[in-house]
């Protein structure tokens, strides 16, 4: 099956030009330019405030593949330089607390290890020799250690249990959670070791989680914000979920652990709480620490607070009780008194920040744009911010709001390249309530002109249409193919107030496709946009959403694409994964039947109206998806065609919930467009 998959992805790639390509007016985005596009992240600053170490991730479309190098650039602004050099990719570039090295992880020497340099990249050298790979690390503020974070294998395979069988190859489980996002468990588990530093050499380090089977950081997403050291030498506070198999995928219920290195022993901090604990940040005296919290188990898009313990009282406070928006990404200043973090508003995420003494916080940035990441060099904000017309860079903000570009990574590969026109609109919906709708237009945008129409549908479903700058649903290419996109904030995103975000739960199927209806209906009505060729794109929840519509549109659409959508919720609540996902967002299981919630979901699967399907329909696939399996969309694809409604199914064997590989993306692409512009030009 996989090699007939291959083969016909290898053919479509050989036999179709995309009619995008040939009448594409120059100066436009298309996939190809978006591969060429330097992407960055990972900033640090120095201990001296005057340079930021960064990251570039470049790709080879050709070669399919891509290298991620290192950069430094100076605060006060100058030409940004490039560090590393290696045949790999370079990651968790930190500098050294003294300020004389740089640090990063590479596998130059065949594992992944820990290397130092120059912070001009110069005389680097391998300073670790774990017998393993090291997936992050960071010093101690006096330089006498080193934590990193590595894999310990605690249980046994098929071939442990039976070493007479050596080429067996199966799994046996007795118990979930065994694959998770893209990956089957591999019967070992991340843990934080600490080891002795000195004078560019590392000591065998000892495991702090020894025999535990658990992980720090958490599987998929976890990073190194997720562990830190204390400035004072002595603590590791480090986020972990300490449950195991059904419990594990019931709950989302992670803590704050705070390890003791002079008396070996740990302490919860965030006892008490049920829900997710991530993201642990000493303040610089060493009193407080700072997470993001969520209140309710099993509800893994809940409000970000802001939550703080006291080393004094050995108590915990919520600075965030009357701010109703998430936060994330804390960064303490100096002297201990102000934090700073990121938050979604509005479609945008902005700056902020608050003073301990007070509670108050306050935005410190505006603008249709999204910031990432902050740190501070002094009294000035060092961020990266992106755009839907503007990928990745690193500005400076400075005490008084001016805000200085300082990376300048794209600006020749964009100099000349068009980009879209994006405008705010806000719609009264059905409930009378006001939703912000971003339009995307052509460059050269022409009022005299109809142009086809997409309903951008967003996934999660709890995920904010943000400024966000995708290298997969990127807004620039769908414009420069002369397509106005129409991208709806509706019910379930974060961005404006929790009962906003937590209205979709229990009601897929209802305000919120609502929401999408209200705002194409209320753009089909603008003499530009072609109300006979309308389209409906979406992934994830976005492609469920698709489905959906495809049985209740009412002959609005002309075409449909859904990427990774569910299909049969009643198949999805048992071949997903994190099951608190689906009992918290369905209600339950689909046999609780009487339950108003569940019945409600369940009614409402896709897969119940295919009677009404009337449209052609796309659908696309990654064989490694395991937050919604693939034979989700191959059975609409089957029941589309079963029903004779024109229908196109793209597999890729290779890629899960997203299509990652450059080779694939651009295929992706081409044949996104060929099929919208069969049914919609």
């Amino acid at each position: 099956m996989k090699k007939f998959f291959t083969t016909l992805l290898v053919l479509l790639t050989i036999s179709w030009v995309s009619s995008a390509q040939l009448s594409m007016t120059p100066n436009r985005y298309t996939p190809e330019l978006l591969w060429k596009l330097g992407r960055v992240s990972d900033i640090k600053v120095s201990p001296d405030n005057k340079t930021v170490l960064y990251g570039v991730s470049w790709y080879n479309l050709a070669e399919n593949k891509g290298n991620r190098d290192l950069y430094t650039l100076p605060v006060a602004g100058a030409n940004a330089v490039k560090v590393t050099k290696f045949k790999g990719g370079e990651n968790n570039g930190i500098f050294r607390p003294d300020g004389k090295k740089i640090a990063f992880l590479s596998a130059e020497n065949g594992s992944t290890q820990i290397w130092e340099a120059n912070p001009d990249g110069s005389d680097a050298v391998c300073i670790s020799n774990t017998g393993g790979d090291i997936s992050g690390f960071s010093y101690s503020p006096d330089m006498k250690q080193i934590l990193y974070t590595q894999r310990v294998k605690l249980d046994k395979t098929v071939n442990d249990l039976y070493t007479d069988l050596p080429k067996a190859n199966a799994r046996i489980e007795d118990d979930l959670m065994y694959r998770h996002w893209d990956s089957w468990a591999d019967f070992s588990y991340s843990h934080i070791f600490v080891a002795n530093y000195s004078e560019g050499k590392l000591e065998p380090g000892k495991d702090i989680m020894e025999n535990q089977r658990f992980e720090s950081p958490m599987a998929p997403w976890g990073g190194m914000e997720q562990i830190c050291w204390s400035l004072q030498n002595d603590k590791i506070a480090y986020t972990c979920k300490k449950l195991v198999g059904v419990d594990y995928t019931l709950s989302t219920n992670s803590e704050i652990f705070v390890y003791d290195l002079k008396t070996n022993t740990e302490i919860i901090v965030s006892k008490g709480i049920e829900g997710y604990d991530q993201d642990p940040v000493f303040s610089p005296d060493g009193k407080k620490l700072v997470w993001r919290s969520m209140a309710r188990d099993g509800f893994e898009a809940d409000k970000d607070r802001i939550m703080i313990y006291d080393f004094v009282s050995g108590k915990f406070t919520d600075f965030s009780e009357k701010f109703d928006q998430g936060a994330n990404n804390f960064t303490w200043s100096a002297d201990s008194k102000n934090l700073y973090f990121l938050s979604s508003i509005h479609g945008t995420v902005q700056i902020y920040s608050l003073s301990i003494a007070t509670k108050e916080i306050k935005q410190i940035t505006n603008g249709q744009w999204d910031y990432l990441s902050i740190a501070l060099a002094g009294k000035d904000i060092i961020a990266t911010k992106q755009s839907m017309v503007m990928p990745t860079e690193i500005y400076k903000i400075d005490a008084q709001g001016k805000e200085t570009q300082l990376s300048f990574t794209n600006k020749e590969i964009l100099k000349d390249t068009r980009s879209a026109k994006v405008e705010e609109r806000w719609m009264i919906t059905t409930d009378n309530k006001k939703m912000l709708v971003w339009v995307v237009y052509p460059p050269d945008f022409d009022p005299n002109r109809k142009y086809p129409t997409l309903l951008f549908c967003e996934g999660g479903p709890q995920s904010m249409v943000s400024q966000f700058f995708s290298y997969r649903w990127n807004f620039q290419i769908m414009a420069a193919n002369d397509y106005i996109v129409v991208a709806p904030n509706r019910r379930g995103l974060p961005g404006f107030g929790q009962e906003w975000n937590d209205q979709i739960s229990g009601d897929y199927g209802g305000q919120n496709m609502k929401d999408y209806l209200t705002a194409i209906d209320e753009m089909a009505k603008e003499p530009y946009v072609d109300k006979d060729k309308l389209g409906a794109v979406g992934a994830s929840y976005g492609g469920f959403s698709v489905l959906w519509l495809a049985g209740h549109h009412e002959k609005r659409f002309k075409a449909f694409i859904s990427h990774c959508g569910m299909f049969n919720l009643e198949d999805q609540y048992l071949t997903t994964e994190e099951m608190w996902f689906v009992n918290w967002d369905l209600g339950g299981p689909y046999w609780e039947k009487g339950n108003p919630k569940v019945d409600h979901s369940y009614a409402n699967s896709p897969h119940k109206f295919v009677d009404k399907w009337d449209t052609p329909i796309m659908i696309i696939e990654g064989e490694n998806d395991f937050r919604i399996p693939y034979t989700q969309g191959m059975a609409a694809y089957n029941a589309a065609k079963l029903r004779a409604i024109p229908a196109r199914y793209l597999h890729f064997p290779e890629e899960s919930h997203w299509v990652l590989r450059p080779q694939n993306s651009v295929l992706w692409q081409r044949e996104f467009f060929r099929w919208l512009d069969q049914y919609l030009k």
